[in-house]
C-alpha cells in the first residue's frame, strides 16, 4: 500500500496574506476577530490544495500565526511566569507579546514596564527562527487545546483523512532554554509527558487516527539521557491510542538509527533526501508492521525531483517486504515558496526546473501513480506517462545545460594562489595601523547596516520595476535618503556610520541580482520568522561579478561625512546559505566562487577610499552540519570563504562582519579562524549569555554585542544598555568593546529607531565620562 502525505505547507499564502494580515493587525487596523478569519481562510486553501493535489491525508497543526513553538507553549500551558499575564488577556494578545515583547506604563506614568520577548534562534540548520521556550524548575504544563481542536473541526467539513502534526516532547525540551541556574529542563519530562497524553486522548475523542510528532533532535549527537528517554516517553504516549507518526528530518541518525526504529510507534518518517544513507539501516531494522514514510521529495530546495532515482527508493524498500509505505517531501514545505508555475520573473531557461510546495504535491501524485505501477508489473500509459516523461525530460535538461558552466570561473579557482585567504600581517599589528587611523573614542558606536524601509523607499522601488520612473529619478531620490541618514547619525553623535541601505531590497537578493549565475522569482516568498518574509535568489550556475556592486553608493555616503561610512556587503557563505543553491555541486565549491566575487568588491572599495568594510556572515552558523562529526570539514571552507573574500585589503582597512541570533561559543576557534578585525553579534536577548563564551576562550580580535532588541518595537532605557554594556566589559576586555543594536534596522520604523538609537548613544556617552573619571586612557591612546 502506499500513501502520501506531508509534514508542513508554507503558512504565509501564496500572496503573503498572512503576513500583511499580521502587520494590519499590530498596527491596530484590524480587529482580532478579523487575523484569525484571514487564518482561517488561509488554512482551508491550503487544505483544499492537498485534497486536489491527491494527497491521502491533510495535516493539520502546522499552521501558527508568528512559529509554532511558541504555539506549543501555550498549547502546552507553560507561558513564562516573568510576562505577568492577566485572565482578561486573550490567548493571542498573550501570543504577540511572547513572540514581540511590550512596554507598558502605569496609570501614575512613573514607571514602565518593560516585557521582552522570547529568545529567538534558528531552527536546526534553517533559515527558518523559532521562539525559544524558557523552562526553569517552577515551570507547570497543562493542556490548552481548544485552538487545535478548532482547525480539527474546520478541517473536517472538507471531508478528507486528517493527520494532525505536533512538535514532540522531547524536542520541545531540547530546543527550549533554561533560565535558572544549576536546573536542567530534562527534569521537567516527566510532568511533560501527561499533558502530551492528554492532547493525544482528545485527538482520539475527535476522531484522529494518526498523529505525526517530529523529533528532528533524533539527528543529532543527542545527550545519553535524552536518547535514552524516547523508548518510555513514547510508550507513555501509545496508550492514547492515537497511531503515532515519528518524524525526523534535517540529518542523519546514524549511531542510534536501531534504537529509532524500535521505538513503540507506528510508523517512522524519515529523510531521504539529506540523509539517504539511513535507508538500508531503516530497512533493516524496522519492523514490516510499521509504516515507513519515505521523504524523497526535497523540502528544502525548489529544483525538480529525479523522479526515478526517487522510484528506485520505493520499489528497494518494497522489494526488503515493507507492507505500507507512504512519500511525503523531506520535511515541512514551510521552507520553500507556495508555487513556481505562474512566476513571471525567473529566468524562462531556468524555470521548468523548479518546484513550489504547489509542484512538490503534484510531484508526490505523479510517483504515487509510477510507484502503484511498477509495483503492478505494469508501465505508465496515457496522460501519466506523458507528465512523467515531460518531467524527466526537464531534470535532464538541467543536467546538461551550458547555463551551469562558467569556463572563466572554473579556471580562476583552480588557479588561486595558497596565501589568497591571508591578511598581509597578524592582527595585533593591523589594530594598530587602524586605530591611528581612525582616532576612535572608548566604546566606538555603530549600527549593523539598514535603516527603515519605508513605504516612500519601497514605493520607489516598485515604481522603477514598473518603469514608472527612470533610474535618474529613482537614485536622486535614494541619494536623499542616504543623506537623510548620514545626518541624522551625525546628529545624534554616532561614531561610525552606515549610508542606510535604502537601494537594497534585501541583504542577498540585492548582490544576487548583479552577480553571473543567480535569477529571481517574482513571488518566491518563504517565512522567516513571524511576518518577516524573505524571496531567496535561486542560484543555478557558477558565480561571477560583472561590474562593481556597491562602490558608487559607499564613495557618495562617505563623501557627506568627516567620519568613517562602512561598505556594506553579504559574505559568500550567507550568500550561499540564503538562496536556493544548486545542487549539482559541491556547496564548498559555490562558496569559493561566491567570495572571489566579494573579494573582487572589497577590492574596489578599498581602491576607492573606503576604510571600514564590513562584510555580513549571519548565515555563518546555520550552514553547520548537525552532527559534529561533519563540523570540521564545513568550518574549513566556510573560515576561508571568508577570508579569500576578506583579504585582498591593506592592515590598515578594517573587516568587519557580523553574525546573529545563533549559538555561537561552540564553534568560537572557527569564527576567531575568520580574523575579521571587528565582529558584531546578538546578545541582547539572551542578557549578554553568548558573550560569555567570547571571554572565555579569550577571543582575540574587537567585538560589538548587541546591546538591544531590534526584532521588538520597544525602546529600550539608557540604564538597561549601560547595564549591559558592564556586563560585555565584565568578559571582554573594555577597549575592544565596540557598541551597536542587536541586527539591522530595515524592518523597524523610524520612530524607534531614532529614540532607541539616541538612548543608545547616551548610555555610551555615560560609560565614557566613568572611563575618564577613572583616569582610563581612551581606545585612541590604547
Amino acid at each position: 500500500m502506499i500513501k502520501t502525505h506531508i509534514l508542513g505547507f508554507p503558512r504565509i499564502g501564496e500572496n503573503r496574506e498572512l503576513k500583511f494580515a499580521l502587520e494590519s493587525h499590530w498596527r491596530g487596523e484590524s480587529s482580532e476577530e478579523e487575523l484569525r478569519a484571514t487564518a482561517h481562510e488561509l488554512r482551508l486553501k491550503h487544505w483544499q490544495a492537498q485534497i486536489d493535489s491527491g494527497l491521502d491525508f491533510i495535516t493539520v497543526g502546522d499552521f501558527a500565526f508568528y512559529d509554532q513553538m511558541a504555539g506549543h507553549i501555550q498549547l502546552l500551558g507553560c507561558e513564562p511566569a516573568r510576562f505577568e499575564f492577566k485572565p482578561e488577556q486573550s490567548k493571542l494578545q498573550r501570543y504577540f507579546t511572547m513572540v514581540r515583547g511590550k512596554s507598558t506604563e502605569n496609570h501614575s506614568c512613573t514607571h514602565v514596564h518593560e516585557t521582552w520577548a522570547l529568545e529567538m534562534t534558528k531552527w536546526f540548520d534553517t533559515n527558518y527562527h523559532y521562539m525559544v521556550p524558557e523552562f526553569t524548575a517552577a515551570t507547570a504544563f497543562k493542556a490548552h487545546t481548544a485552538s487545535l481542536l478548532e482547525q480539527i473541526e474546520q478541517a473536517k467539513a472538507l471531508n478528507h483523512p486528517i493527520k494532525v502534526s505536533l512538535i514532540g516532547p522531547l524536542t520541545f525540551l531540547f530546543q527550549g532554554k533554561s533560565k535558572q541556574a544549576g536546573f536542567d529542563q530534562f527534569d521537567l519530562l516527566e510532568q511533560l509527558l501527561p499533558v502530551y497524553g492528554q492532547i493525544l486522548t482528545e485527538l482520539k475523542a475527535h476522531g484522529i487516527e494518526w498523529l505525526q510528532l517530529d523529533e528532528p533532535i533524533l539527528g543529532l549527537d543527542l545527550p545519553a539521557n535524552y536518547l535514552a528517554a524516547f523508548e518510555r516517553s513514547y510508550l507513555q504516549l501509545k496508550t492514547s491510542g492515537v497511531k503515532i507518526l515519528l518524524a525526523t528530518y534535517f540529518s542523519t541518525t546514524q549511531g542510534h538509527t536501531s534504537a529509532v526504529c524500535k521505538l513503540p510507534v507506528d510508523g517512522l518518517h524519515i529523510d531521504c533526501v539529506r540523509a539517504e544513507e539511513d535507508l538500508p539501516l531503516v530497512l533493516d531494522w524496522l519492523p514490516n508492521y510499521k509504516v515507513l514514510s519515505l521523504g524523497v521529495i526535497d523540502g528544502r530546495n525548489i529544483w525538480k525531483t529525479d523522479l526515478q532515482e526517487a522510484l528506485k527508493q520505493i520499489v528497494k524498500t518494497f522489494d526488503a517486504g515493507k507492507g505500507e509505505v507512504w512519500l511525503a517531501p523531506s520535511c515541512s514545505l514551510l521552507h520553500v515558496p507556495y508555487r513556481f508555475s505562474n512566476d513571471s520573473t525567473v529566468n524562462p531557461l531556468v524555470k521548468p526546473w523548479l518546484a513550489g510546495a504547489i509542484e512538490k504535491l503534484e510531484e508526490l501524485e505523479l510517483l504515487k501513480q509510477a510507484a502503484k505501477t511498477q509495483l503492478q508489473g505494469k508501465t505508465l500509459t496515457g496522460a501519466l506517462a506523458a507528465l512523467w516523461n515531460e518531467h524527466q525530460t526537464t531534470v535532464k535538461q538541467r543536467a546538461q545545460s551550458p547555463l551551469l558552466n562558467n569556463p572563466e570561473v572554473k579556471a580562476r579557482l583552480s588557479a588561486l594562489a595558497p596565501t589568497a585567504d591571508q591578511r598581509g600581517s597578524e592582527f595585533a599589528i593591523r589594530q594598530k595601523q587602524q586605530r591611528e587611523r581612525f582616532q576612535l573614542p572608548a566604546y566606538p558606536t555603530t549600527t549593523i547596516g539598514s535603516f527603515p524601509q519605508t513605504k516612500n523607499i519601497r514605493n520607489l522601488r516598485a515604481r522603477l520595476k514598473k518603469s514608472e520612473i527612470d533610474e535618474t529619478t529613482y537614485w536622486q531620490h535614494i541619494s536623499q535618503e542616504i543623506r537623510q541618514a548620514i545626518e541624522f547619525q551625525e546628529r545624534i553623535g554616532l561614531d561610525v556610520l552606515v549610508h542606510g541601505e535604502a537601494e537594497r531590497n534585501d541583504m542577498v537578493e540585492y548582490f544576487g541580482e548583479q552577480l553571473e549565475g543567480f535569477t529571481f522569482s517574482a513571488n518566491g516568498w518563504v517565512q522567516s520568522y513571524g511576518s518577516r518574509c524573505v524571496k531567496p535568489p535561486i542560484l543555478f550556475g557558477d558565480v561571477a561579478r560583472p561590474k562593481a556592486m556597491t562602490v558608487d553608493v559607499a564613495t557618495f555616503a562617505q563623501s557627506l561625512s568627516e567620519k568613517p561610512v562602512k561598505g556594506m556587503l553579504t559574505g559568500p557563505v550567507t550568500i550561499l546559505q540564503w538562496s536556493f543553491v544548486r545542487n549539482d555541486q559541491a556547496r564548498a565549491t559555490t562558496a569559493m566562487q561566491i567570495a572571489l566575487a566579494i573579494r573582487d568588491e572589497v577590492a574596489d572599495l578599498e581602491t576607492a577610499g573606503i576604510g571600514m568594510i564590513q562584510i555580513d556572515e549571519p548565515a555563518y552558523r546555520e550552514g553547520l552540519p548537525l552532527r559534529k562529526a561533519r563540523w570540521d570539514e564545513y568550518l574549513n571552507w566556510a573560515s576561508k570563504a571568508f577570508r579569500i573574500s576578506a583579504s585582498p585589503v591593506r592592515d590598515d582597512t578594517q573587516i568587519h562582519t557580523h553574525m546573529c541570533y545563533s549559538e555561537f561559543n561552540d564553534i568560537l576557534p572557527a569564527i576567531a579562524a575568520m580574523d575579521a578585525d571587528v565582529i558584531t553579534i546578538e546578545t541582547s536577548r539572551s542578557d549578554m549569555e553568548l558573550l560569555r563564551g567570547f571571554g572565555e576562550f579569550h577571543y582575540p580580535n574587537e567585538i560589538g554585542p548587541g546591546v538591544y532588541d531590534i526584532h521588538s518595537p520597544r525602546v529600550p532605557g539608557q540604564d538597561e544598555i549601560v547595564r549591559l554594556i558592564r556586563k560585555a566589559a565584565q568578559v571582554i576586555p573594555p577597549e575592544n568593546l565596540w557598541v551597536n543594536p542587536d541586527c539591522g534596522l530595515k524592518t523597524r520604523g523610524w520612530e524607534e529607531t531614532e529614540a532607541a538609537l539616541a538612548v543608545m548613544v547616551k548610555a555610551t556617552e555615560q560609560l565614557r565620562r566613568e572611563l575618564q573619571g577613572k583616569g582610563q586612557i581612551e581606545k585612541t591612546a590604547a
